[in-house]
């Protein structure tokens, strides 16, 4: 998956249109899916970077908020990005804020007794109009698990916002999947509401979906994810990685993460665009790339700040040698090696991380007897053959990896 975008991407208008001349390029390289940022119009307007949705239904398409363009662009120039992506048979994924909103009038508010920005009956699209009837405190809940930045904040238990959301053929879900063309969901903050939004929504809308549950205690996310019935980003591998590879002690990563718990529900990343703390990520993105999980790539460490050749190289490796499941084979502080076991007839690969300053060399097991390997990542000019009993002798230079998989 490609994160498109970051935090303050260039407003004007242009961010669909620069997109869409990277999709071909992306595909080639062997990406499959882009995030896109949320994609309605915000109260920011033309500055908004969505996260403040006021309108779900207004992808550039109304003067509302000081503006008819979003910061991204028209509604135009998005469907023809997502037209694009799937001409090039990439999905296209939704960022979905569905905790709080933004940009409503002021009202008197039975429940507070004060008035509140909780009046969205005028919003300029018609559709999904709500009231303070809608938000915490009503008459279902004073709160629910989390607020935002003050924003109000939607109870999922109304009949008028399920309706909205996911129960509706012409509500948000539906309407972003049928008639907008998304074929997925990265959610928004989903501290802030139960894991039973998220699965209703999957239940009643159906397509990819990954939550933001921004907590390093893998026990959490695995119990989200299960509640939820979704994916959901690995931010116990994030901490990890951060521990292991800036703080030279590889031995973390024999920890728990999520990609371990269950690799089909683990969105596994480096950066996204609102953290950015690993300092060595071209050894992170060797280890997204090669282990188990669902991998990320940050659109400005892909496009500015790291090596694209050698991204581009393990994204070809993960897709085609990066199966099966994963045996850790080797730790210490400076060097990880684990083994994927391979799947219906793909011989898996062996990958090498080294932290130290010099070359490194270590004999391991491997699944292959008597056959010749070569490190896919071109950085050794070896080509040893496995001895009878599948032991080989690899090595990788200092601060960075070998991938090794037979030569064929």
């Amino acid at each position: 998956m490609m994160q498109a975008f970051y935090w303050d991407v260039p407003s004007g208008g242009i961010w669909w249109d620069t997109i869409s001349t990277k999709v071909t390029e992306w595909s080639n390289a062997g990406i499959g899916s882009i995030w896109l940022p949320p994609a309605s119009k915000g109260q920011g307007g033309a500055l908004s970077m969505g996260y403040d949705p006021t309108d779900y239904f207004d992808f550039g398409d109304f003067n509302q908020n000081g503006t008819v363009e979003t910061r991204f662009g028209s509604r135009t120039a998005l469907e023809n990005l997502i037209t694009k992506a799937h001409t090039e048979n990439m999905q296209v994924f939704a960022d979905i804020v569905l905790n709080h909103n933004s940009g409503g009038q002021l009202e008197n508010n039975p429940y507070t007794g004060t008035q509140t920005y909780t009046d969205f009956t005028g919003i300029a699209s018609g559709k999904f109009p709500r009231t303070s009837a809608d938000f915490h405190a009503n008459a279902y809940h004073i709160n629910d698990e989390g607020s935002f930045g003050g924003y109000p904040d939607l109870c999922h238990a109304t009949p008028n916002v399920q309706n909205w959301l996911w129960l509706r053929t012409d509500g948000v879900g539906k309407y972003y999947k049928n008639t907008m063309h998304f074929d997925g969901w990265r959610f928004d903050y989903v501290k802030g509401f139960g894991p039973w939004v998220v699965n209703q929504w999957n239940a009643n809308v159906g397509g990819f979906s990954v939550g933001e549950y921004w907590d390093s205690n893998v026990d959490t996310l695995d119990w989200w994810a299960t509640n939820a019935n979704s994916s959901v980003f690995d931010f116990a591998c994030y901490y990890k990685m951060k521990d292991a590879f800036d703080g030279n002690n590889l031995n973390l990563l024999n920890d728990d993460m999520m990609w371990k718990r269950d690799p089909f529900k683990a969105v596994t990343f480096v950066s996204n665009h609102d953290t950015n703390i690993i300092w060595n990520k071209q050894l992170a993105y060797a280890y997204i790339l090669t282990h188990e999980g669902y991998p990320t790539i940050f659109y400005r460490d892909y496009e500015e700040w790291l090596d694209k050749s050698k991204l581009n190289n393990l994204i070809w490796i993960h897709n085609n040698k990066a199966t099966g499941t994963t045996s850790i084979l080797y730790a210490d502080n400076d060097e990880y090696i684990a083994r994927r076991n391979g799947y219906n007839g793909n011989p898996g690969l062996i990958v090498y991380i080294n932290n130290s300053s010099t070359w490194l060399e270590r004999w391991i097991p491997t699944n292959w007897a008597n056959t010749q390997i070569k490190d896919f990542t071109g950085a050794s000019n070896w080509y040893p053959i496995t001895q009878g009993d599948k032991w080989v002798k690899i090595q990788c230079p200092p601060n960075s990896y070998t991938v090794w998989s037979p030569n064929i």
